[in-house]
């Protein structure tokens, strides 16, 4: 699909693998809303009037529909018709169904790591599409537009600690081809990529312990190195540019596997 005069909203754009995507689609002359609790620190971007931030907490329906609303209102008047969501928001949580003290994990935690990266993801992308299927079709295959969602690789082998984290982002991996059949009948795709270790806030809070684990047990293949924010932001742009990538989850891991022991 074409990237160049089209309007995306990325959620969690401010920062880690929703920055970079951000960056890359600027790069494109794309518009771009960013959907997060705090905008971009100074630098980050470009300054530009393609991009428009929007103070949103994922959890928080009416906060995601006035961000859906205002990119659409934004644009109204540039030609820069919805191109799809890029949905980078989520949390990574941590704790055991059961902890060292035979204590049960924390509804709360439960609730809330499926309250963002899941529901969430759920609303931004069911509201934005209430504007997409509008979109005037392009192109030989009539496109309107792309929805991207974010798993990872724990959604296929989560190690201890991560039940609630892993159940959020596996059920986004589920939600992938029954989607994309949905949207089928409105020229809209459906691509999921699920990261393995990428350099980001998140895996910047890893124990050593953990760290040195990914490295010496399969979790890093090759390259023997954490992903690149870029190389996450240069899949996404594929997968937009190749009208056959439908229904697909891409693995973005260099051959890595999570491993069952920390």
């Amino acid at each position: 699909m074409r990237i160049a005069d089209r309007t995306f909203i990325v959620s969690g754009g401010s920062s880690g693998l929703g920055l970079a995507t951000v960056a890359d689609l600027l790069t494109s002359d794309a518009y771009v809303a960013i959907v997060d609790l705090k905008p971009p620190k100074d630098l980050e971007l470009p300054s530009s009037s393609h991009i428009k931030f929007f103070q949103t907490d994922i959890s928080e329906v009416d906060e995601i529909e006035k961000a859906v609303d205002g990119t659409v209102a934004w644009t109204k008047g540039t030609g820069a018709a919805l191109g799809g969501v890029i949905n980078c928001a989520g949390v990574g949580t941590a704790g055991k169904i059961i902890d060292s003290n035979n204590d049960p994990l924390s509804l709360d935690l439960w609730d809330f790591t499926l309250a963002v990266n899941l529901t969430g993801t759920f609303n931004l992308t069911r509201l934005a599409l209430k504007h997409l299927v509008t979109v005037p079709p392009e192109g030989p295959d009539g496109e309107r537009g792309i929805i991207i969602l974010v798993a990872s690789s724990a959604a296929f082998e989560g190690q201890p600690g991560q039940v609630a984290y892993a159940a959020s982002k596996g059920a986004l991996a589920s939600m992938t081809l029954p989607m994309s059949r949905d949207l089928a009948r409105h020229a809209i795709r459906i691509v999921t990529i699920a990261p393995g270790a990428f350099s980001s806030a998140m895996t910047a809070q890893l124990p050593e312990k953990a760290r040195r684990s990914l490295e010496g047990s399969g979790g890093l293949v090759y390259p023997q190195r954490f992903g690149n924010p870029n190389e996450f932001a240069k899949t996404v742009r594929w997968a937009m540019e190749v009208p056959y990538v439908n229904g697909e989850i891409v693995r973005l891991s260099g051959a890595g596997r999570l491993p069952g022991k920390l």
